[in-house]
């Protein structure tokens, strides 16, 4: 139903099966859980007692609901008295012998055990294919997975203190939220006991055992540790080490300190997310560690470190009140990596940073849906974490900070944080917070970005009246309907600053309202300006593109302060094409201060089809910047000449300081290689240097060789690139490395001749049996971008069986793809093939099956 909202993205978030979801009754007032665990790490299982103390809200309850998933429910007392339940692998229901009386508590006590748990717990060991694997238990809880590993209440607005004790081999350590009351041995084994006296919800409570080294640091007399494998102890070091400077910094930036005893960060092996902000003690995945050469190019690791610590403040001090309204933690978290980035490495970066957020937004609003950032519609929670909940809500915060200005946003978010601590907020809350920090009332932003779906498609044309020293400035707003003369949702109502500046470096600033589907503003000038800056500061989330004179491109390119506007520019000067253009972004990318405004040129120069613009990019090879070089090496991948392939197979002989830089150096090789007009190099010359690099780039998280893999993928029409591609899906492959070549089978199969596509699509239905989310996932991808209905086939049953409501969204989406590639008619017939194919196969079955009942009745 997104269509409601906006009628320029016809896709739908909501996907058959979505409902309305609400905060759900509840019976009383969870104050406290306390877990009591055994852990059989070799057998894989876990048993023990959950006690949870409720304080009911009204009398005459006689049966409480529990989630419980996949618990094998021994036992339940109440207050000691042992009660009748009943268990059906997905509730426990507890009949109560005494209704309940208001204010009176009970404890309830129940004795269970859980083998081999799917969800919620995981158990990671070394396997015969991976010998090297660490041994761990880590949980994860969020969004509804708690209930896989404990019964409980299971939804955000039920908040308690939590105690979890835990038996495990002496050598391992056990680390979970809140103080360590204490460590006990008994023969070969300890008992850590763990209470975490500030209320929480239960998908923040967390468990992480393993042969893990101590780091210790600390923040105002605080504990601030980290957990690696023993092994990885300076990486460690390298990747969390900021996180005492980030605590002081976010604690003076929302007004309110670090709340909890301790911050620990445990890094494990095969976490599903990048990082989970459980309460006092974050996992963070072990793919983030960095080594000495990976810190050059240290673009997530820092910033995921950022993202979880606030969610101590943003998620867990202020808990969302319903998973429909998780914008608010999430935003926030991802704002304050902008303001990580802009405190530590300044404004730039940060400005910078914000622009990618709302590039990643405005990318799944255009491939995949739009949607209201607050919606209670789904199927599961877990389909609104998206790119509308983070990039965008970080792009909302953003839209509050300019709104406001500083000093009142972040005296509005120091409000909030401190009304609503340790208690759950919503969307409402942060409404009232800011008009009573502020006095403002921002209903009308939030109806617009928050509320609703969309953004503003802007283009602006400016001119000059030399005559009577006027400028003109056209703003359209492209998303709105045309000839719509009622109210029209599409359209935005705002305040957008512009700036005219001029020659001696000053400028003159004025304030648009825009609220019309096309508006034209004059303005009186005391001379013509050198450029003109619209959305001076990148105020709103929104597209943009500028249909300015080339001149007053080229000085906006060259003398504006502002860097978004800078890029703003060098993607108009691009469209543009002509030499003087070439010109002025040659130039700038040699002369131009600010790294990332030179990754921007690199990127436009290579969509102009000139010698100059090739020659210009190559200089870039030369920038000291890794991030500058690597964007060469994508943009000489899109030119596609010989010239462009030497270049990058220079990189990759030489080599780069850069991990990221070969690797895009091994990717461009192919994508040129395979693409070359006159076959030169051959494609098993360039096929051979790629199997070069994956039989001597092994590395940090594999990144060179998943490089040489995606090169791989692009020849379509070589037998020898998928077979290396498969030998690289084998479950001894260092799992970062399968992983990629797993998604790479979907591109490589594209052009390769039916019987190659249907070993292809064979190895994916094998490798589609694997339930590691990370695994599916990839699998997903690769049929995703395949052209052949057994595709269809085999994302259908994953979509019917997989348990994790991620993997069904994304097979279903997936579905659709390569329907649309395929056409409706094509689809039907593949499908009625492999149809035929399985009742085929079903029919072979039986007559096996019958002839072997046959001679079973003989003998």
């Amino acid at each position: 139903m997104s269509n409601l909202y906006f009628d320029s993205n016809s896709n739908a978030f909501e996907l058959p099966g979505a409902r309305p979801h609400y905060i759900p009754d509840r019976p009383g007032q969870v104050d406290h859980i306390f877990l009591d665990l055994v852990l059989n790490i070799p057998k894989q299982r876990f048993s023990g007692t959950c006690q949870i103390q409720l304080t009911p809200v009204r009398a005459g309850i006689t049966q409480l609901q529990l989630d419980a998933m996949q618990l094998n429910i021994k036992g339940v007392e109440v207050n000691n008295q042992p009660q009748a339940f009943h268990a059906d692998g997905e509730t426990l229901t507890i009949e109560l012998s005494d209704p309940t009386s208001p204010e009176t508590p009970l404890v309830l006590k129940i004795d269970y055990s859980v083998k081999q748990p799917r969800r919620g717990l995981y158990f990671v060991a070394p396997t015969e294919a991976e010998p090297d694997k660490p041994t761990q238990v880590w949980t994860q809880g969020e969004d509804e997975d708690s209930r896989f590993w404990f019964p409980c209440f299971d939804y955000p607005g039920q908040l308690a203190t939590s105690e979890i004790r835990v038996r495990v081999p002496q050598d391992f350590l056990a680390i979970s939220n809140g103080e360590l009351l204490s460590r006990q041995e008994e023969g070969e084994e300890a008992i850590y006991h763990w209470k975490q006296a500030q209320v929480h919800p239960t998908y923040l409570m967390t468990l992480a055992v393993g042969r893990f080294a101590e780091i210790r640091d600390e923040w105002h007399g605080k504990p601030i540790t980290y957990y690696v494998e023993r092994d990885r102890v300076d990486d460690g070091k390298r990747t969390m080490g900021k996180t005492p400077r980030m605590v002081e910094f976010f604690s003076n930036a929302f007004g309110y300190d670090y709340p909890y005893p301790k911050y620990a960060q445990v890094c494990v092996a095969d976490f599903i997310f990048g990082g989970m902000e459980n309460t006092s003690t974050t996992l963070l995945t072990d793919r983030c560690l960095l080594d000495e050469r990976a810190a050059i190019d240290n673009e997530r690791s820092e910033s995921l470190v950022a993202h979880e610590l606030a969610h101590q403040w943003f998620g867990d001090l202020l808990v969302i009140e319903h998973w429909s309204q998780a914008w608010i933690k999430e935003g926030m978290a991802s704002y304050a990596e902008v303001l990580w980035t802009e405190y530590e490495y300044g404004h730039d970066a940060g400005a910078y940073y914000l622009l990618q957020e709302a590039r990643s937004y405005l990318d799944e609003d255009k491939r995949r849906y739009r949607r209201p950032i607050v919606t209670n519609v789904y199927r599961e929670p877990i389909e609104l974490y998206d790119r509308h909940l983070y990039e965008k809500g970080a792009c909302v915060y953003h839209m509050l900070r300019c709104e406001l200005g500083e000093a009142l946003f972040f005296k509005a978010i120091a409000h909030f944080v401190n009304q609503n601590a340790h208690a759950t907020v919503g969307t409402v809350d942060l409404l009232r917070a800011i008009s009573e920090a502020t006095g403002r009332n921002l209903q009308g932003l939030f109806d617009q970005y928050v509320f609703r779906g969309g953004h503003p498609d802007f283009e602006v044309s400016y001119s000059w009246d030399k005559e009577g020293n006027i400028a003109k400035v056209t703003v359209k707003q492209t998303q709105a309907k045309e000839g719509n003369t009622l109210y029209d949702r599409n359209l935005f109502d705002l305040n957008v600053p512009i700036a005219f500046g001029y020659e001696d470096d000053t400028a003159q600033r004025f304030n648009l309202h825009l609220c019309e589907p096309e508006q034209t503003f004059y303005f009186g000038l005391p001379q013509k300006p050198s450029y003109v800056t619209f959305d001076v500061g990148n105020t709103v989330l929104k597209t943009l593109k500028l249909k300015y004179p080339l001149p007053n491109l080229i000085a906006q390119l060259t003398q504006d302060d502002d860097p978004i506007s800078r890029i703003y520019a060098a993607e108009a000067l691009a469209k543009e094409g002509s030499l003087q253009a070439v010109e002025a972004l040659t130039k700038a990318l040699k002369c131009e201060p600010f790294w990332g405004v030179r990754v921007e040129i690199a990127g436009q120069l290579s969509k102009i089809n000139l010698d100059q613009a090739f020659d210009g990019l190559l200089a870039g090879l030369q920038d000291e910047n890794s991030r500058v070089r690597r964007a060469v090496v994508n943009g000489l991948a899109k030119v596609k000449t010989r010239a462009s392939y030497k270049a990058v197979k220079s990189i990759l002989k030489q080599g780069d300081a850069s991990y990221l830089v070969e690797a895009a150096a091994a990717k461009a090789l192919g994508v040129i290689a395979a693409k070359l007009p006159d076959g030169k190099p051959k494609p098993k010359k360039a096929i051979a240097r790629l199997k070069t690099v994956l039989d001597t780039k092994a590395g940090w998280n594999e990144v060179v060789r998943l490089g040489a893999i995606a090169g791989l993928s692009q020849f379509k029409t070589e037998v020898t690139a998928l077979d290396l591609i498969l030998d690289y899906t084998d479950v001894r492959v260092p799992q970062s490395l399968r992983l990629g070549a797993i998604r790479a089978l979907g591109t490589v199969s594209t052009g390769q001749s039916p019987a190659d596509v249907e070993r292809a699509l064979t190895r994916l239905e094998q490798l589609a049996r694997e339930d590691f989310f990370l695994t599916q996932r990839s699998v997903v991808v690769a049929l995703k971008s395949m052209e052949t209905s057994g595709a269809i086939a085999i994302l259908q049953g994953i979509a019917e069986q997989a348990t994790d409501g991620r993997i069904v969204r994304v097979a279903e989406e997936a579905i659709e793809a390569v329907e649309k590639t395929l056409g409706t008619d094509k689809a039907v017939t593949g499908l009625r093939r492999e149809l035929e194919k399985m009742k085929k196969l079903n029919r072979d079955l039986l007559s096996r099956l019958e002839a072997l009942e046959a001679k079973s009745a003989k003998s």
